[in-house]
């Protein structure tokens, strides 16, 4: 451990890996209710569980996303945060909104638009929240080195917040609100987050391959600049068929087609850095999950959400399984991936325990990605199928669903098995490989 206040992100990744078990749980239940639809149909409807299993999605990764920063912004920076209070009053502002969130949503408290459902106090919670932390990381970087890595975390924080402004935004005409709204959502996973995503995998690579930073911060510009020309005007695809202008049609097929190439970017730069890289770091866990987010992201992201954005194919498919199955990989791979690779990479630091049990974390990661990679190819064949019995041959709605609830009854299954890997994952990070403890194997490496 370099700099004292890099401790701070342990209870922002304490937290994270809390709320990842709850969110996959109530996922875990969402999926028991498309199999048994009566299920808590009356103690809390199916869309209050999708409601705490999609908002613990976000807030787990903002936990994750602000941890990372803590950690990895004192040593780009080469100076300590510049107030430990000031990240301590966040984190508890933060957890404590959270969780009354939550209990309003059990009550029925809540706004009803997806995603956005916080009521406006917890709202404006999370952006005091947002700009305490932001003016903590700012001022730190002021007074420190400014690097490529800490810059564009920093610019990618800094339009995390930005765009959430809109949220407050609720107009009551239906296509003004699902444009704005898109400008929270899409903005987010596929424009900013995307720049804390390569900022955070840049510095991982940087640190686990030895690879010369300027090669690394090369690469870096690269993918901001394919991410944010195609992932702006890529906002487009949501757009097709919510009454804009027609032209969105054209604008969005083009520049979303053209958002795959940000996420290959990542795969080729992630792997030639590794390749070139010709150091053995001891914590091969957080290299696997690193070089796993990369791909995963490039498949869920990219790939799946290639195959149904054009207007033409989205015509059919938009609001069908389709939808789920990209949606479910492309987070899962982009964005809780990365998140696991820095805590994977930063925990035994955090808790000064070396060794830590990576055999058991190695598992977690072929646990967990084989789950989503099976859940991914049950709901596509799921959505295919009922594009094609509901919106071709025209059979009504619950017939259809009639028809592929086998799927779901596979995707329950799939999901059992993600919720195990992640049961694995934060066992492995709280325990110790007491084997390899006892046996001394810690090398210098593993202290850096």
């Amino acid at each position: 451990m370099k700099y004292e206040t890099q401790k701070l992100a342990y209870p922002y990744f304490l937290a994270a890996m809390g709320l990842f078990v709850a969110q996959v749980l109530g996922g875990l239940l969402a999926g028991t209710v498309y199999v048994f639809p009566n299920l808590l149909s009356e103690t809390i409807p199916f869309h209050i569980i999708r409601m705490i299993h999609t908002n613990a999605l976000i807030v787990w990764l903002l936990f994750g996303f602000f941890g990372a920063a803590y950690y990895l912004i004192p040593e780009e920076a080469e100076t300590e945060i510049h107030s430990p209070g000031i990240a301590k009053l966040q984190f508890w502002l933060f957890l404590i909104g959270a969780a009354a969130a939550v209990v309003g949503y059990l009550f029925g408290i809540h706004e009803g638009r997806e995603f956005l459902e916080q009521p406006l106090i917890i709202k404006v919670a999370i952006v005091i929240v947002a700009l305490m932390f932001l003016y903590n990381i700012t001022m730190t970087l002021i007074k420190g080195r400014k690097t490529a890595v800490s810059l564009i975390l920093t610019i990618g924080m800094w339009g995390l917040a930005l765009f959430f402004l809109f949220a407050f935004y609720n107009p009551t005409n239906l296509a003004l609100d699902k444009m704005f709204w898109w400008y929270v959502v899409h903005l987010w996973v596929e424009g900013v987050w995307e720049l804390i995503m390569a900022a955070i995998l840049s510095f991982l690579l940087i640190k686990m391959t030895g690879i010369d930073r300027e090669v690394v911060e090369k690469w870096l510009y690269v993918i901001v600049s394919l991410t944010l020309f195609t992932g702006l005007l890529g906002t487009g695809h949501h757009y097709y068929w919510i009454g804009t202008p027609g032209y969105w049609q054209w604008i969005g097929s083009i520049f979303s087609t053209l958002e795959v190439l940000p996420f290959l970017a990542i795969v080729v730069f992630t792997f030639m850095i590794v390749r070139k890289g010709g150091r053995n770091h001891p914590n091969q866990a957080a290299l696997l999950w690193t070089m796993g987010c990369a791909v995963m992201a490039f498949f869920g992201a990219g790939v799946w959400g290639f195959l149904h954005t054009l207007a033409p194919i989205n015509y059919l498919t938009h609001g069908t399984q389709i939808t789920p199955a990209h949606g479910h990989l492309a987070f899962f791979g982009a964005y809780v991936m990365v998140n696991l690779a820095i805590i994977t990479y930063a925990m035994p630091h955090l808790r000064g325990m070396q060794p830590y049990n990576q055999v058991l974390n190695m598992w977690s990661f072929w646990i967990m990605c084989s789950g989503m990679a099976f859940m991914t190819f049950v709901l596509t064949a799921a959505g295919v199928l009922q594009t094609h019995l509901q919106r071709v041959m025209g059979i009504g709605f619950m017939e259809v669903a009639d028809e592929i609830n086998f799927f779901f009854i596979l995707r329950l299954l799939s999901g059992i098995v993600v919720v195990v890997g992640v049961l694995i994952y934060v066992y492995a990070m709280l325990s110790t490989d007491k084997e390899q403890a006892q046996a001394g194997e810690t090398s210098p490496q593993a202290a850096e």
